[in-house]
């Protein structure tokens, strides 16, 4: 889970310093790599790559291309930091939609960090002045798509290899953010493209080793790790791209992030 978090933290980095590359083009190159290294592994190991449930995972894909579109446009106008805290709350808008759509049942104890949670986003916007109203309802939209994402998972089960469901993903993104990007392409300069290069690598081995940490060991053990991305992010965010943050910024996602650490806990304690 370091690894992948390592990983995830260098890619958030990357697409920051591409801020001047449009978005869809962001999304073509963040694609583009990771379906060419996912699909020579199923290839190389004789996974059906189109799977057994393509209704839902071309569903999945959609819901998460649309996702991670309007969280690369929201890091134009938020702090790298702040941006990848509001993402996470994911995992709540997908327990909400378990709820409703799946039946499943709650702790009553996890409504309140729900509720944390929010009072988190409400001081970020309430409070802190310098908070961007568009970032933020960007990056608000993605994460409850990103609950969806969660949710159409869980319908598809056990029955697919993970990376099956990234290669549709993968695959549509590659697709759709090539043919969006086309009529606002900007050509790379330099380094760029090593960094463009970098997203799909970097993206792809974040999913990886998340998935292999989730196999390896208890999921109350290792999913906490995943948010010290949030602090690794922030910490890159001040000094590569000299961002700065409020009390109110860092009160509010200390609070998103101490309640979704505790509902990750709980929620996988049996």
């Amino acid at each position: 889970m370091v690894f992948s978090t390592a990983s995830f933290v260098l890619m958030n980095a990357f697409l920051k310093y591409l801020n001047r590359i449009p978005t869809f083009e962001l999304v073509f190159f963040r694609s583009l790599g990771s379906l060419v290294l996912a699909t020579i592994f199923l290839l190389r190991h004789k996974i059906n790559i189109l799977g057994n449930h393509r209704k839902l995972l071309i569903l999945r894909a959609f819901l998460g291309l649309s996702s991670m579109s309007l969280f690369f446009m929201s890091i134009k106008y938020l702090p790298i930091g702040t941006a990848v805290s509001l993402r996470y709350l994911a995992p709540i808008f997908a327990a909400l939609f378990a709820v409703v759509l799946l039946k499943e049942k709650l702790k009553h104890i996890q409504w309140v960090f729900f509720v944390i949670a929010f009072l988190g986003v409400l001081i970020l916007r309430g409070f802190d002045v310098t908070m961007n109203t568009t970032g933020l309802v960007l990056v608000l939209v993605a994460s409850v798509l990103s609950g969806l994402v969660f949710v159409v998972i869980r319908k598809i089960g056990k029955g697919e290899h993970p990376l099956v469901i990234v290669n549709y993903f993968m695959f549509m993104g590659t697709i759709l953010g090539g043919l969006l990007a086309i009529n606002v392409w900007k050509q790379p300069q330099g380094i760029e493209w090593l960094f463009l290069l970098f997203l799909g690598v970097f993206g792809y081995f974040g999913q990886l080793y998340m998935t292999k940490a989730f196999q390896m060991a208890k999921t109350n053990l290792v999913a906490p790790l995943k948010y010290i991305e949030v602090i690794f992010t922030i910490c890159v965010g001040i000094l590569w791209f000299g961002e700065t943050y409020t009390f109110w910024s860092i009160l509010g996602l200390s609070l998103i992030i101490a309640a979704l650490v505790l509902n990750t806990l709980v929620s996988n304690k049996h």
